[in-house]
């Protein structure tokens, strides 16, 4: 492609011409590759000109120094595939996102470091963003307009004016970004308040603003910080909302107002949808928030979006296409992937097995006095488990955890005694006489997700980084097993062990597959855990919804012999899952 030029001046220009952004969100790590163009299609055929989507810094970097950026992390064919389709790109490398993923994007080994700053000018952060840096911006700069690529703009930082004020810290990631080959304009993001556009704004960059509602008032107040002019721009308009577990229902907007919305900004500036299509949280990467409680996001990131988590077209999209049609041309565009819905039915369980009867096949332990957090074991997500012996010669009547995070379940001697959650792990707890004399304790502690936005973002290590209290004091010698439940762990799996009812455990579901196509599993009846789809994390489930049902890909299949593994850890199971070609997000 031919090189061009995108300039930010009274107005944005392209090649010299005014232009509209008219952007939708698509994040490339929450869709699986084989279904890229089809929603990029899709959002074109909306009438959108442009794709925006985060890159997320743990996705390309899941380990300190290796980068990953092939397969589904090939970000470059992404925004080929967007190329191809008609639309531009707006790329948001910053190093931190929030986007409801796991830590807001940040790597999870970065807390390995007991001084770490994040998203400050501490230098141990910073060399780490450089290093990073230096192997993202060879990727992207080839793809900036200027190159005959897509990229039109790139973002410094992510609503950084609600985090912090730190100029230094903006202007090492401005500087870092133009030292590594940037040449697009640079914008931020932040909130539609005035200390927060003041508090995120760097010299040298284009203020954009973040809101659902109340465009006009909303825009009123960035116009009041472009002091020198500017175009205005919605870098996340916000059709829709995320779920989080526990929700009496699924998060919906209205399709008018959101519609007015987005007449009133495409009236006075550019806009980008956030989100377009939202996808899905597989794996562990969901994020939480976290202001009085602890509140993990679902698996699905369906977001009410115009386009539903797998792919089709709501009422909202067509709504949103009849406002853009005032303002730009709506192309025809014949769909060219074929995606078919299935329905497989009931499935049985046909294996079952015990952690405690596996752990030790699953997990190398490390040894240490006391526990040690999930970082400091090398692991970033999933469950550790934490195990000591206890003399049976005495008689134990208190047990409290200092420092836990987020979800603990403790057994005395394979038995089930408490699950805490949250603000419970605080608490010193009774141990009945019945219970008191046990010789071994386990305490299995999920990561929930960590947190993606606001002061509790430093606060983010895992599993148990204090003590453990037996009758008042620390209780000492740990062995501690990461179990990040992924492939490489399935594959040790030995079902022909015992297995214990009402403990955690694993259920393995064959079945065969003739003709593939995007299905949803049902998990009615089960209790807690997470599913893998041949050695692909599906992600979590939790009977408390709002999500009823975990979306499968017809990718994900094969045609034959499936093999799909549940670890439960609350010992509520069915005898079989079924397979239906609906998703259930629960009651809108």
């Amino acid at each position: 492609m031919k090189a061009s030029r995108f300039e930010i001046r009274d107005r944005f220009y392209l090649d010299g011409e005014p232009f509209k952004i008219i952007s939708g969100s698509i994040h490339y790590f929450r869709v699986v590759p084989e279904y890229w163009r089809d929603r990029l299609e899709k959002l074109r055929a909306m009438g959108c000109n442009t794709v925006e989507t985060y890159i997320p810094w743990n996705f390309h970097e899941p380990k300190r120094g290796e980068f990953l950026f092939e397969g589904w992390r090939d970000i470059a064919a992404f925004l080929k595939i967007a190329q191809e389709v008609g639309l531009w790109a707006i790329v948001r490398p910053s190093p931190y996102i929030c986007a409801e993923w796991e830590f807001g994007g940040l790597p999870s080994w970065l807390l390995a470091d007991d001084g770490m700053r994040l998203r400050s000018s501490y230098p141990p952060f910073l060399e780490a963003v450089k290093e990073y840096y230096s192997r993202l911006f060879k990727i992207l700069t080839p793809l900036q307009i200027d190159n005959g690529g897509s990229i039109l703009m790139m973002q410094v930082e992510n609503e950084y004016g609600s985090f912090g004020n730190e100029k230094a810290y903006l202007k090492f990631l401005r500087d870092e970004m133009r030292a590594n080959g940037v040449t697009v304009p640079l914008v931020t993001s932040d909130g539609p308040w005035m200390d927060y556009l003041e508090a995120g704004s760097v010299e040298g960059t284009h203020p954009t603003v973040n809101f659902g509602s109340k465009a006009a008032e909303h825009l009123k107040m960035l116009k009041k910080h472009l002091k020198y002019g500017g175009p205005t721009m919605a870098m996340e308009f916000w059709p829709g909302w995320f779920d989080a577990w526990g929700n009496d229902r699924h998060s919906t907007t209205d399709v008018k107002g959101n519609a007015k919305d987005l007449d009133e900004i495409l009236s006075q500036g550019s806009c980008n949808l956030y989100m377009f299509h939202g996808g899905t949280n597989f794996g562990f990467m969901n994020g939480s928030n976290y202001y009085e409680k602890l509140v993990p996001d679902v698996t699905s990131y369906d977001y009410d979006a115009p386009l539903s988590e797998d792919g089709e077209i709501m009422p909202k999209y067509r709504a949103f296409q009849k406002v853009i049609a005032k303002y730009a041309d709506v192309p025809q565009i014949t769909f060219s992937t074929n995606i078919e819905k299935h329905s497989y039915g009931k499935q049985k369980v046909s294996d079952r097995v015990s952690l405690f009867s596996v752990l030790e096949d699953l997990s190398s332990p490390t040894e240490s006095p006391w526990p040690l957090p999930m970082e400091k074991l090398g692991q970033n997500y999933g469950y550790t488990l934490y195990r000591s012996a206890v003399s049976k010669e005495i008689s134990m009547e208190k047990l409290q955890l200092l420092g836990a995070n987020d979800r603990a379940q403790i057994f005395l001697d394979n038995r089930p005694f408490l699950t805490l959650y949250d603000h419970e792990l605080d608490k010193e707890y009774e141990i009945s006489g019945s219970n008191r004399n046990f010789a071994k304790l386990d305490i299995l502690v999920e990561n929930m997700g960590r947190v993606n936005y606001g002061p509790k973002l430093e606060d983010q290590r895992k599993g148990i980084q204090g003590s453990v209290l037996l009758n008042g004091h620390g209780h000492s010698v740990w062995k501690m097993y990461p179990l990040e439940i992924d492939a490489a762990m399935l594959k040790k799996l030995d079902f022909t062990r015992e297995y214990q009812k009402g403990t955690p455990a694993f259920y393995r579901i064959t079945f065969q597959v003739e003709e593939k196509g995007d299905t949803f599993l049902d998990l009615s009846g089960w209790g807690k855990g997470c599913a893998l789809l041949n050695g692909f994390n599906l992600g979590r489930f939790w009977e408390k919804g709002p999500q009823k049902r975990l979306y499968v890909p017809a990718t994900l299949l094969r045609q034959g012999e499936n093999e799909l593994i549940i670890f439960e850890t609350e010992g509520e199971t069915m005898d079989f899952v079924q397979l239906l070609e609906k998703p259930a997000l629960g009651k809108d």
